[in-house]
């Protein structure tokens, strides 16, 4: 397993910002992206100032989901080419914006630690306009993984009750934990037969973070099994847009409702 990093490899708790949220996962194939987008789309129908941003590194490929073709994305922001904020994308469709990746790019996976640290400063600074930034992480516990979730209020770990998911869901945990932070640590389980079932999943990853790591994260939502989320990625249109009556749609927006007085906990 990845080690996790030293504490001088970490940002300074300055940059920690309260109103970043963190999408993450273990391992690839969880439905991270689309629970992302899903997530950021039921709070903008909610009323909420929301900014999505792809922090998968050199595997953006939440434009490619919305099937958008964005004049700017992060390459030239780390390329020092433009700020942040001009790196912006109204999604009018969805009423939220996005900051969108550069897939297949090997340098964004492997900038500089000078240059993360920049760009989570500028991260912290734009999330002052916005109510939520919903950051989608790169699956696993590579470096800019674990630095991006360093510098967040509340990270959200995505799982299935696939036995793989469920052991890399753990050791994201633990690496996290391990390196102190976030502190504000929530399950969702993806793509369950049903509420029951995804509740014994997290049943099952609650088990082994007390007995291990003695913290007990949160269930924030489970998410049914929902054909319709496939045809709409296929179609590269966001589940609550084309299906708004979905079971999936109508969990992730029951999930998006929990995190307000959670974020006003972790806020206070």
């Amino acid at each position: 397993m990845t080690t996790a990093p030293t504490p001088t490899a970490r940002p300074p708790a300055a940059v920690r910002h309260k109103g970043l949220i963190a999408v993450a996962s273990g391992k690839g194939g969880v439905g991270k992206t689309w629970l992302a987008i899903t997530l950021a789309h039921a709070l903008a129908r909610s009323g909420r100032r929301t900014l999505l941003f792809d922090g998968d590194l050199g595997l953006a490929n939440v434009d490619i989901q919305l099937g958008l073709m964005p004049t700017h994305d992060l390459s030239a922001v780390i390329g020092g080419r433009l700020s942040l904020g001009d790196a912006l994308t109204a999604y009018g469709n969805g009423g939220f914006d996005i900051i969108a990746g550069r897939s297949g790019c090997g340098r964004l996976a492997n900038i500089p630690q000078t240059r993360l640290q920049s760009l989570a400063d500028n991260l912290a600074g734009l999330a002052n306009a916005y109510d939520h930034v919903i950051l989608d992480l790169g699956a696993g516990i590579e470096r800019t993984v674990r630095y991006l979730t360093d510098v967040v209020g509340t990270c959200i770990v995505v799982t299935t009750d696939d036995p793989t998911a469920l052991t890399d869901a753990y050791a994201f945990i633990k690496v996290t934990h391990d390196a102190q932070a976030p502190r504000d640590i929530r399950i969702i389980v993806n793509m369950a037969t049903s509420l029951r079932e995804g509740e014994r999943t997290y049943a099952a990853l609650l088990k082994a973070c007390e007995g291990f790591l003695k913290i007990s994260p949160r269930l924030l939502g489970v998410v049914r099994r929902d054909p319709k989320v496939r045809e709409s990625i296929r179609h590269q249109t966001p589940t609550l847009t084309r299906f708004p009556q979905s079971e999936a749609g109508e969990d992730v927006e029951k999930i998006a409702a929990r995190l307000f007085p959670a974020l006003t906990a972790v806020r206070g």
